[in-house]
């Protein structure tokens, strides 16, 4: 057990401070709110509230199996840690009996904007959901610690923060954990969410984050940003958070976490800490040697180079220019790049710049006055619905943009009957895979560096999505071209056999020396590869179902379906 003294939690703030101001916009200082779990037994009832009560209809949300109890078996506090447990048991309430329970618990303290720290060890039971999260306190949600008081609004209007989830993403690879936003622009299946590696995640503790501003919400894995919700117009529609959220933690069972294996008996969220940092200290101080030029300028962005210092720690900008506002803020000294996007190409750009602090005090010189012009486009663009695994109902679209050395690649999928979607950039030779990041809706976009121009690559995506993948054709962009994007050929194919369905060993037979096999489940995830006895695989490790075998040998390679007994 790590409880930190005094000493300790300054080196802690000091160290995370140093590392996050290039991370998030502004530095919370203060400690506002805590709990380090001390004590025995019962959970701090002056802190916390058990929310038991079941929604109409009997059932939790999301298909959810549990009864949440106001059980010490289900949440107590021992040697420093609040352990959450989620148990197999029949259990009857409000009379309806359910065969699992759990705890759910509310906090009795709501907040508006600040840095919320918890260190956690989180199960990864088969079928378990732990969850670390917010909710708006003016929810409408019957037995919640504030409905009775301030219960106006439903879900999700009233903005929904999910710090880290676990479980529900078993298209992911093994510790994985989620971030999301829930809004009424995106709910349910959001496609506002961002998620990260856990190393030895459900043996070690991790410290998971949220830092929320005026202008931004950033998620981050022991001190190191992973995913920032910053729509760019903000509107009650894709922004509610402009008002008070209280916390949440609590561990669900079964529903969207999958099915809960027979052997199940019980599982545990232990938590170290919680702890809520705003800024308190009242400041009457203008900025200064607030600074503003331009850096990189390309077809259809332009960067802005901010910075300026405060007393507060913090320095907040306003951005005015002829396709709108843009709010954003930086710690103290920190220079902050702003990214303009979706401007017109060969066209000029005047920006007028204001700082000020987060109290309102202004620079004395505001605004500062600069301008640049977006250069001509260099690449290449187009539309298809081509397919080398799976196929689309519709269609992508996919551009090139040659950046400097730096080529931007952008993939959008049109199939509207497809949810879940994450997309991967396939390079062809050698083969490699890199995740891509969701830009908005299901466009995704990835940038290659040092590129050499006139050189040629080769790219496609795999597009993977709840119940299935499709990946694109290859396509051969020339780097620093214009030009119409032609079909790469696909390597050429591969003739190899094996006996199908297939039971613990997959014996392939081919004329080619076979140099990789890999095998995909059907959600797109690699769940095997070997270079070695190619021809005779040992797959007694796989579950039963359908996948995608893949056989690599010098240039040639197919994919072929594969049942697994």
């Amino acid at each position: 057990m790590r409880k930190n003294t005094l000493f300790q939690m300054l080196l802690i703030l000091l160290f995370t401070t140093q590392f996050g101001f290039a991370q998030v916009d502004v530095v919370y200082n203060n400690l506002v709110w805590s709990d380090e779990f001390d004590g025995t037994g019962a959970i701090n009832a002056t802190k916390w509230h058990h929310q038991t009560q079941i929604p109409a209809g009997g059932s939790w949300y999301n298909g959810e199996v549990q009864h949440y109890t106001n059980q010490q078996t289900n949440s107590s506090v021992a040697g420093g840690f609040l352990n959450i447990t989620a148990k197999k048991e029949p259990y009857t309430s409000q009379g309806v009996t359910k065969q699992y329970t759990s705890a759910r618990l509310n906090s009795k303290f709501a907040f508006l904007y600040g840095r919320v720290d918890i260190r956690a060890k989180i199960p990864t039971n088969q079928g378990t959901w732990p969850a670390l999260w917010l909710l708006g306190k003016n929810i409408n949600e019957d037995g919640g610690f504030f409905d009775a008081q301030f219960g106006t609004t439903g879900w999700p209007a009233c903005g929904e923060i999910d710090i880290m989830e676990h479980g529900i993403t078993q298209s992911q690879p093994a510790g994985y954990v989620q971030s999301a936003i829930h809004t009424p622009s995106s709910f349910g299946n959001t496609v506002n969410h961002g998620g990260t590696i856990a190393a030895n995640l459900g043996t070690d503790y991790h410290v998971y984050s949220m830092n929320w501003s005026p202008f931004q919400i950033t998620f981050l894995l022991d001190g190191v940003a992973f995913y920032t919700y910053n729509p760019s117009v903000k509107t009650p529609s894709n922004w509610p958070f402009n008002a008070e959220q209280y916390l949440l933690l609590n561990i669900a069972m079964g529903g969207v976490a999958g099915t809960i294996p027979s052997n199940f008996m019980q599982a545990t969220m232990v938590i170290d800490y919680v702890r809520v940092y705003q800024n308190t200290t009242v400041d009457t101080q203008a900025p200064t040697n607030f600074t503003a030029t331009i850096g990189a300028v390309t077809s259809s962005t332009i960067e802005l180079l901010l910075n300026g210092n405060d007393n507060s720690g913090n320095v907040s900008y306003s951005i005015n220019y002829s396709g709108g506002t843009i709010n954003t803020a930086s710690p103290s000294g920190v220079q902050k790049s702003v990214v303009v996007p979706n401007l017109n190409q060969n066209t000029n750009y005047i920006f007028s710049i204001a700082a000020s602090d987060l109290a309102g005090n202004n620079f004395v010189s505001n605004p500062i006055v600069i301008n640049a012009t977006t250069t001509s486009v260099t690449g290449c663009s187009g539309v298809s619905n081509l397919a080398q695994i799976g196929a689309f109902s519709t269609g992508y679209n996919y551009a090139f943009e040659t950046l400097g050395t730096s080529v931007k690649i952008t993939y959008g999928l049109l199939d509207t009957d497809k949810v879940g979607v994450v997309a991967y950039l396939w390079r062809q030779n050698p083969f490699g895979e890199t995740q891509m990041t969701n830009v908005s809706g299901n466009i995704f976009t990835h940038t290659i560096t040092g590129q050499t121009i006139g050189s040629t690559i080769n790219y496609g995506v795999k597009f993977a999505y709840s119940g299935g993948m499709s990946v694109t054709n290859y396509y051969t962009y020339v780097v620093g071209s214009n030009c119409a994007l032609e079909v790469a050929s696909i390597q050429e194919p591969l003739d190899f056999s094996f006996l199908n369905p297939v039971e613990d060993y997959i014996k392939i037979h081919a004329e080619d020396i076979i140099d990789k096999v890999e095998v995909y489940n059907m959600t797109g995830v690699l769940v095997l590869e070997t270079k070695t006895d190619t021809n005779n695989i040992d797959i007694k490790n796989l579950s039963q179902g359908i996948y995608l075998l893949a056989v690599h040998s010098g240039d040639k390679r197919s994919v072929k379906k594969m049942i697994v007994k």
